[in-house]
């Protein structure tokens, strides 16, 4: 079986090198020193030797979701204005993945990077399926924008009746 290298990345001590093998493979190796060796996610198993002491991963709060849903619709809409439209498409979506993931907070899934998106109920989810950018133009941008922030306001509401009831008419705003 035949690969190729794709990346090696740093990160402290640690080095991570990604290898994609003949048929979609991917084989990831990391390198530290040993008094390094902990824990780096939540998700982590030691199945042989010894790792240091790991430290608290503290997950993301509601208000931490919240924060950075509003923060990717403020400049949703400051790019769409701009015609940064790529951008614009970023944005738009990670205001649906915020809302996303505010709903698996709610629900007890993991929210961390899509995993718990499937589990979500069908309810919960087909209220995002229009959130989805089919192309880049200005007018799709601002359809797009416009339901993932009715969305948003749905589950902050649902999170938090006072702040949903605070950000609702700025939200509003932005998608005009």
């Amino acid at each position: 079986m035949t690969g190729t290298a794709l990346c090696i990345k740093t990160a402290g001590a640690w080095i991570y090198r990604v290898f994609l093998l003949t048929g979609g493979l991917q084989v990831d190796l990391a390198f530290v020193p040993a008094d390094e060796f902990r824990a780096l996610s939540p998700a982590f198993r030691l199945v042989s030797g010894t790792a240091k002491e790991a430290s608290q991963f503290p997950s993301p709060t509601a208000a931490d979701i919240i924060g950075m849903a509003w923060l990717h619709a403020a400049h949703a809409r400051t790019c769409i204005a701009r015609g940064k439209l790529w951008q614009a498409e970023y944005m738009i979506s990670g205001v649906r993945d915020h809302a996303l993931t505010l709903a698996c907070l709610r629900l007890g899934f993991s929210g961390a990077h899509g995993r718990g998106f499937d589990s979500l109920p069908q309810g919960v989810t087909a209220q995002f399926d229009d959130a989805l950018v089919q192309s880049l133009t200005e007018q799709e941008l601002l359809r797009a924008f416009g339901v993932a922030v009715r969305g948003l306001i749905g589950e902050i509401q649902l999170e938090d009746r006072l702040l949903a009831e605070r950000l609702r008419e700025t939200l509003m705003e932005l998608i005009g």
